[in-house]
């Protein structure tokens, strides 16, 4: 929760300043961008450590990079630096960071809890870092109104800092500490190509996270609150922490549920139909010019991306063994970030063409179409029942359309 607050409050505050500094919508696709490129670059070798050393120690160390990211900015913001090329370099670096950190923490879930208890602990996993996303936003737009970049970068560096002191006293019960026989002879590409193989041969595993790169990337709209904030809704800096709270709030909220009450019937079904909503809430953001729709709209389009992420999360654990999960969720975290960094470049580059709604309306209807499309390239995936039959379904080439 509290490496997330801090990663949340910088992304709206360094989103907010360079488009204070530039007013150019295609500078916040640089933002995207700049964080994009190095976790497409160190995908192999992040994946690799993953599997290959102690998980919690991997991510206290892409933390504690996160905290240098933080601390630059903070220097950045107190020397009066007006040129965002610093601040895009610094960004590289936090990509780097976020290459390691993302595909270990998604592969240590499942050794810290029993296999029975995932279900219900990625549910809960998600709406504890949601509940530290309703406020990291809203509270980065008041410090930065406040006292700009200098207290808000201050913050976001304590509490990635704190985040990682106590990441040590997390307890790793259930790891399979036991490796294929081969890992020890091949190598890091050989390694690599297998985990590659293995989500090529898995319909489950292909279908979602593809799924998640194409809806998000073509149709997301985070990128482009910054624009509405200042020239649609003209709600300020507080406005816009509140804009990116709402899609937490309605985050939370279903996370709440889904903890209490962990979706197992018709997966693949209820999957697509909360990426279809995702969709539509986004249409309605898009044409919408008073607040509090706006807010309402995002909100929605939180809560049904919450049951994406959570049915999308518990396949690919529930699909992937443990000596494999570092090289699978590293993959995963690449079409992640594609989805929502290219996605930030490409919102923005739009934005910067076309203009912010026109952008964000085509990009919720491109989010509909890759809806119609998955569901009928990926039928096994359209069909899974229960979480349990991810790892059950075969690998026949007639079980996923070629493309």
């Amino acid at each position: 929760m509290l490496a997330m607050f801090g990663q949340q409050m910088q992304a709206v505050v360094v989103a907010w300043q360079v488009y204070d500094i530039t007013r150019d919508p295609l500078s916040l696709a640089y933002v995207g961008l700049a964080q994009f490129l190095p976790m497409m670059g160190l995908l192999i070798p992040a994946g690799d450590l993953s599997d290959r050393m102690s998980r919690k120690r991997l991510l206290g160390m892409s933390w504690l990079l996160a905290t240098v990211c933080s601390g630059l900015l903070w220097l950045l913001a107190e020397t009066g630096a007006h040129n965002v090329q610093w601040i895009y370099a610094v960004l590289v670096l936090f990509g780097c960071s976020r290459a390691f950190s993302g595909p270990a923490l998604q592969s240590l879930l499942p050794q810290i809890v029993a296999r029975d208890q995932l279900a219900k602990a990625l549910a809960t996993n998600s709406m504890l870092m949601r509940i530290s996303a309703i406020a990291a936003p809203v509270l980065g737009g008041v410090l930065y109104a406040l006292g700009g970049g200098v207290l808000t970068y201050a913050i976001c560096g304590l509490g990635l800092l704190l985040g990682t002191a106590l990441l040590s006293q997390v307890p790793v019960r259930f790891a399979d500490v036991k490796q294929p026989a081969e890992d020890d002879q091949s190598s890091m590409w050989q390694r690599f190509a297998e985990g590659i193989h293995f989500m090529r041969t898995r319909p489950i595993i292909l279908g979602t996270i593809s799924l998640d790169l194409f809806a998000v990337l073509l149709g997301g709209v985070v990128a482009l609150l910054p624009v509405y904030a200042h020239e649609v809704l003209k709600v300020g800096p507080q406005g816009l922490g509140l804009l990116r709270s709402s899609m937490a709030v309605g985050e939370v909220c279903m996370g709440l549920w889904l903890a209490s009450r962990p979706i197992n019937r018709h997966v693949g079904k209820v999957m697509f139909a909360a990426v279809a909503v995702f969709g539509l809430a986004n249409m309605v953001f898009a044409l919408s010019h008073w607040f509090v729709l706006s807010m309402l709209a995002l909100a929605l389009a939180g809560a049904a991306d919450m049951v994406s992420v959570y049915i999308r999360g518990a396949l690919v654990q529930f699909s992937t063994p443990d000596h494999m999960r570092g090289r699978v969720n590293a993959v995963n975290m690449l079409f992640i970030g594609s989805s929502n960094e290219l996605g930030e470049f490409r919102a923005g580059s739009s934005a910067s063409w076309f203009g912010a709604v026109p952008a964000a309306i085509l990009g919720s209807l491109c989010t509909l179409g890759v809806v119609g499309g998955w569901m009928t390239l990926f039928k096994p995936l359209r069909d899974v029942d229960r979480l349990e039959d991810a790892a059950r379904v075969g690998t026949g080439k007639s079980e996923v359309s070629n493309s």
